[in-house]
This record gives C-alpha cells, structure tokens and sequence, in this order.
C-alpha cells in the first residue's frame, strides 16, 4: 500500500515508535507527519537520520517528540520547548516497552526485504525497534530492497507486520570526515592503552575513528559494542580484529546498530559474521564484563575537576543523551583487565574555553559519576582517576588540559577546595 495508507492507522492520542538512525523509515515519517487530523500522538524514538518534520514549530497540539537520545534533527526543537527529552540507559530502553510502561499503540520500522521463509531482519538498528516490534498493537513496516539483511537476535517474524510499503532507496550515510591534529594525539594516546586479545567498544566521530586507525598493529581484538561505522572494517581487513579471544560470541562481531557509508552496510549484509542483538543485551554490564580487556571509548563535553563528566548537555540545553556510556564505562571496570576511557579535547569554541573545569556549567548532566570515571584521554596525555583523591585527581586532570588554562585551574581548584597545588606550567 501507498505510505499514507500504511500510516492512516495511526490515531490520536496513540504512543508511536520511529525506527532510528540508517534505519529510520523516512517516507513513514514523512507521511505522518503529513496528516493534519491528529491530535496529541507521542513519537518516541532514539537519534533518527534526515529531517523530523514531526517536530517542526506548529506541530505541538499534534506530535509530542519524546527523543530517548536527542539527535541533530531534534535539538532545536528539545531545547525550544517543543519537544521532549527523556533522560535514560540505552540498556533500559526496551524494557520501557517490554514492561507496557510506555505502551506502543503503533511502531514504525525499516526492515530488510523477506527471504522465503518470510522473514525480515531489523537491518542497521535493532537496538529498541526490537522490543517495539514485539510489544507495538500495530507494526507498519518499510520493505527497503536496498537495507541490509543482518543476522543476530533482530529477526522479524511474518505475523508481527500488519501494514507495509515496498520500496528501493539508499540509506542515508555518515561519512568519516578529515581527521585533525587534535583528533590524531588523542587516537595516539588511546591506541597506546589497548593491549592484544582486547574487546572494543566505541562510538562514532573523530576521536574514536582517530584511535581506530591506529591500532592496524594490534593483534586478536574483538568488538562488543552498541555500535560501529566504517573504521572497524579496516582492522577487519588487516586482520587486527579476530573475534577469537572473547567469551561473548566469540568469532562474532556483535553490536545492535551501525551508522556510516554504503561500504559498511554492504559489509553487514548477510555476512553471519556481525550479529546485532537489542541494546538491553548488548548494554548489559553483566553481559559486557564477561569478555576480556574491555576497553570502552566514550566522549564528553566537559570534566570537572573531581571527575564529573558531562556527555550529553551543554549547560542546560540537550545536546544528545546518557546512550550507552554509563553501561560501557561499568563493564568495561568490572570486565578482567578493562579500561573505561572518556576522550575530548581540552578546548572548546575554537580555544576560547577550556572542556576540563573547576565546576560543570549550570544544568550539565552528570553522565558518568566521578565513583565510575577512570581513564581521562586528552590531545595532552591520559590520566587514569581510580582510586585517586579529590586533590591528585584535580592535579592529575590540570595536567592535561589546554596550557592557557591550567593556572586558573590551579587557582579554581585551590579555592574550591583549599588544596595547596604545585603552580602548573
């Protein structure tokens, strides 16, 4: 059927879930958001790809947003107060819907085209589409000829679709952009903590792309991840990523979404190498500290100076989310010879401010609790915060930001604390 025949299922007053990332189902979207006879639907979704006309200014007695992780086509609209941000574990997202606390009258996915058998496979994000696909009233589905068929615990079964369309469309792609200076000492410094036999964890931009471009020496690593873009597929190549030394899935790249170019999802496709599974899998800390060596990648927006880390606000407004930073940092603490690292650059605002500070800004999250910190990586050094008191941490942290910043540190710090400090260079 037509996508504004597949949508005109949708009622008002229901609670709709929007597929997300390379997987958000774009002519679904844009046909609902096309109707103007609806009242008061609730969309709920993570960080969804291309535009979010759903959440554009007018539409707020229609569609309420409900962003599990705010991306780039919902920040306006978070920070303006016409749309919702819900602060949450990517690992106890699917359980919202899997206890009927957040009850799915209506779940909208991307899936890959049926095999014989009639089966469908999640494609790039099974993350929380899976348990929306199980607990939704309804499943109106976008049978993409070009979405990858992935393997793992992302099946679809016939009988859960009720409505769909057919089309052949590209996915929308994130590329790797140029690296920079910074971006490069960080990867150096990063890739100088991982030892062999180790299980990757990591997001994606600069800083982890960085990191993974110089591990190609490395041998017998592993990935037990939420998700990977296209740098992995260079390990896999050079054979640095063997699978062989984890204990979850060995032989297996396991993730549960992936985001960059078509290279990456023609890699996926079919290949029974990669297996996606939901983000309350992967995500699990008791799942994740099985494996050996974990070394979780994770970024920040800012770091106080007792090792309060800030990941998803600037101050007050929503940039993204708590993800699944909390859940990697944990496993990776409590995985056999793990190390949970946090990777920015000490600037920010093209060098106008420094992102290590005496005190976060007014309304910064808390992500990551200075009781979790460990490993600090800036393009100046990494410093690892366990185990240490308020006083090293804060001469530990100074001696890593930006050189145009750390005598004020040193001074902030010694009036917060009434700590005597060695002057800092």
């Amino acid at each position: 059927m037509s996508a504004a025949d597949a949508v005109s299922v949708v009622k008002s007053g229901d609670c709709v879930f929007i597929h997300g990332a390379a997987a958000t189902p774009t002519p679904l979207v844009e046909a609902l958001a096309a109707r103007t006879d609806l009242e008061n639907v609730k969309v709920y979704h993570l960080h969804t790809n291309g535009p979010a006309p759903f959440a554009d200014p007018g539409r707020e007695d229609e569609f309420r947003s409900v962003s599990l992780f705010t991306g780039q086509p919902l920040r306006r609209a978070v920070n303006d107060g016409r749309a919702d941000f819900m602060p949450i574990f990517l690992s106890d997202i699917p359980d919202l819907f899997l206890s009927g606390q957040v009850k799915l009258d209506v779940a909208l996915l991307h899936l890959s085209i049926p095999d014989a058998q009639g089966l469908s496979s999640l494609g790039t994000s099974c993350d929380a589409a899976k348990a929306a696909a199980e607990t939704a009233t309804t499943v109106v589905a976008e049978f993409n000829e070009q979405m990858p068929r992935t393997h793992g615990a992302n099946i679809i079964r016939p009988h859960r679709v009720h409505r769909w369309i057919h089309t052949d469309r590209p996915l929308l792609e994130h590329a790797p952009g140029p690296e920079s200076e910074v971006e490069a000492r960080i990867g150096e410094f990063i890739a100088d903590l991982v030892e062999d036999g180790s299980t990757l964890q990591m997001g994606i931009g600069g800083i982890p792309d960085a990191a993974l471009a110089r591990m190609t020496e490395k041998n017998e690593l592993g990935i037990h991840t939420e998700m990977f873009s296209d740098r992995i597929l260079d390990l896999v190549e050079c054979g640095a990523i063997t699978n062989r030394q984890k204990v979850v899935a060995p032989g297996r790249l396991v993730t549960s979404f992936i985001g960059g170019t078509r290279k990456l999802f023609d890699f996926v496709d079919d290949n029974t190498l990669v297996n996606f599974h939901p983000c309350n899998w992967t995500n699990d800390t008791s799942i994740i500290r099985k494996n050996p060596k974990v070394v979780a990648i994770n970024s920040a927006i800012q770091i106080d100076l007792t090792g309060q880390v800030c990941a998803d606000s600037i101050g007050h407004r929503i940039f993204s989310g708590i993800g699944g930073q909390m859940d990697f940092i944990r496993g990776a603490a409590l995985s056999p010879g793990g190390k949970p690292i946090i990777a920015l650059p000490s600037q920010a605002m093209g060098g106008k401010v420094s992102r290590i500070v005496s005190e976060l800004n007014p309304g910064a999250g808390v992500v990551t609790t200075r009781g979790h910190v460990h490993w600090i990586v800036t393009e100046y050094g990494a410093v690892n915060l366990h185990g240490r008191t308020l006083r090293e941490r804060g001469e530990a942290l100074i001696s890593i930001a930006h050189p145009d910043f750390r005598t004020e540190l040193t001074k902030e710090f010694n009036q917060i604390r009434h700590f005597p400090m060695p002057a800092m260079a």
